[in-house]
């Protein structure tokens, strides 16, 4: 899997390189969109979170700001991967647009993804 999700001075880092990874990412069904990040540290629900995302061909990093809204633990039933979910907020209508365009066709597919 590409989604390489990294802890460096308090600051989550998540590298998202193909369409399939940010389908499996992308939480539609989340209030202005939601990116869940594995990671195996434990957060608290609606613990704030700073990441940088780098998401496909896109040559910057984006900067998000989100609130923790989904964990996922260590040890989840269903060999779950550990992580959390982020609530992107409105200044990021942008991202969502982007990511959105990316999963033209997809949202609605029925796949498994990392949250459901």
């Amino acid at each position: 899997m590409s989604v390489i999700p990294r802890m460096s001075h308090g600051i989550l880092s998540l590298a998202i390189n193909t369409k399939e990874d940010l389908y499996k990412a992308y939480m539609p069904y989340i209030v202005n969109g939601g990116l869940f990040i594995p990671t195996p540290r434990t957060y608290q629900l609606g613990e704030e979170v700073f990441m940088l995302l780098t998401l496909m061909e896109e040559g910057d990093k984006i900067p998000v700001t989100g609130k923790v809204v989904w964990v996922t633990p260590r040890a989840a039933q269903g060999g779950r991967i550990p992580g959390i979910g982020i609530q992107l907020s409105q200044e990021d209508s942008t991202l969502v647009r982007k990511i959105e365009t990316y999963l033209t066709g997809a949202l609605n597919s029925g796949r498994r993804t990392d949250t459901m």
